[in-house]
């Protein structure tokens, strides 16, 4: 099937440009929180998986998202989605998202991650999708990078995977409940993986927030494996766990359960987020978290051996990192 398909039919790459709104801000109304940065990079990547694909595509991680400089109210938002890898039924998407003041079309790199989708068929099983072939050096050097990052990918999907959480801790933990609604759905009548982010990082919000200051912000996110699809009308519930700090970051752990009324929760998404409590542009202290119970302990080791884990993830050089309408060069 994919021999009939011309090449200029299956796009590897796309931009999306817009301003960004003040319905798009936080709380306190000074930039766009880290949720709503989700919710574009999603929506960029899944326009770039299913160009490729022709066909329907899922979110299926998201991985090693670093946001490095904030984002305002009326600022130019350019988010630029790439493929760089495939596999029988999935495909790798770079995304970036750089903004300007509108007026002087200057851009700054704001954060970048990789994203994997799997294409899926109208009884949502995976199904293979075209191969990926570099065709310039930066190609090829952006293929490496994914395939190298696969086997900590997996580590990390497992570590996470190994842990349990109990009602035996001792630590700050928010819960936020509502239904998933018709605005939220997808184009498959599911809740869009971007606005599962944008709820798991409210719901880290909200916790990081109570233990340090409304100016608690997201620096870091990952491990953000989807599960399960959360179908319109379900019962949704987010837990946000204060699991580890360090003198100026809080490690949180946020699992999102879901079901239709009545029925019994199932998980279907989980992430570790990090946030800092930024004020003046600089990153505060944070009050120390004292872990007590058996669970409190082995959660907090679990969080130091993520750190870890990521260390063996090669960055992105500058250089890949955002390539818009200007060339790249490695």
């Amino acid at each position: 099937m994919f021999e009939a398909l011309e090449a200029d039919q299956r796009q590897d790459r796309i931009t999306l440009r817009f301003l960004a709104a003040h319905g798009d801000v936080n709380v306190r109304g000074d930039s766009v929180p880290a949720g709503r940065v989700l919710e574009w990079i999603d929506k960029a990547g899944y326009a770039c998986a299913v160009g490729w694909s022709q066909s329907y595509c899922v979110t299926a991680y998201v991985g090693n998202v670093h946001f490095t400089h904030p984002i305002r109210p009326g600022a130019l938002v350019q988010v630029h989605a790439r493929v760089i890898l495939t596999g029988r039924t999935s495909i790798h998407i770079l995304v970036t998202v750089e903004a300007s003041d509108v007026r002087e079309r200057r851009y700054m790199p704001a954060m970048h991650c990789i994203l994997v989708f799997v294409a899926v068929d109208d009884d949502s099983c995976p199904q293979p999708v075209p191969e990926w072939t570099p065709s310039s050096v930066t190609d090829f050097e952006l293929q490496q990078l994914a395939a190298e990052r696969v086997a900590p990918r997996r580590a990390i999907q497992r570590e996470m995977a190994s842990q349990q959480y109990t009602s035996d801790h001792t630590v700050p933990e928010s819960v936020l409940r509502f239904l998933a609604a018709p605005g939220d759905s997808n184009w498959g009548g599911n809740a869009h993986g971007g606005t599962v982010m944008r709820w798991i990082d409210e719901a880290a919000y909200s916790c990081a927030a109570a233990w340090s200051s409304a100016h608690a912000v997201a620096v870091y996110a990952g491990g953000i494996q989807f599960h399960a699809p959360i179908r319109i009308g379900d019962v949704v519930e987010l837990r946000a766990r204060l699991i580890h700090t360090t003198p100026r970051s809080m490690h949180l752990a946020v699992l999102v359960r879901a079901a239709p009324p009545g029925k019994p929760p199932v998980l279907t998404t989980r992430s570790m987020t990090v946030f800092a409590d930024v004020y003046g542009g600089e990153a505060q202290p944070v009050p120390e978290l004292r872990v007590v119970s058996d669970e409190d302990r082995r959660l907090s080791r679990h969080a130091c051996l993520l750190m870890d884990l990521r260390k063996g993830i090669a960055p992105l050089p500058p250089s890949a990192q955002f390539f818009g309408n200007r060339p790249l060069a490695l």
